[in-house]
């Protein structure tokens, strides 16, 4: 087996660089991915533009979840299907309630 040793670095996180994230930020919160699915169908092709449809099917008080499909440009065949389940954070990682604004901005 080979091992290399790696240093996460902040680049290498979740930090979305989004303005709402960066006020999440600014109240000592966090939403990492704890878990993700990924369901390939069909291959993606060299050159291919592909569109990324995203909507938000679950919010708990703690949770955000995120359903992927990707299709190419023009054409209705998916090409895979996936989740993400990201937890609100506070600071020392302990799960934390979602902020009211967040919540109500991926369910409106």
């Amino acid at each position: 087996m080979f091992q290399a040793r790696v240093r996460v670095i902040y680049g290498d996180t979740d930090q979305m660089g989004v303005v709402y994230y960066r006020e999440m930020e600014a109240e000592g919160l966090s939403l990492p991915v704890v878990e993700a699915t990924c369901r390939y169908v069909a291959p993606a092709r060299y050159e291919d533009l592909l569109l990324v449809g995203i909507e938000v099917p679950a919010v708990t008080r703690v949770t955000l979840t995120f359903r992927y499909q990707v299709t190419r440009e023009g054409e209705s065949d998916v090409l895979c299907t996936g989740t993400t389940i990201h937890a609100c954070l506070g600071k020392g990682g302990r799960p934390a309630r979602l902020p009211e604004w967040v919540a109500s901005m991926v369910t409106a």
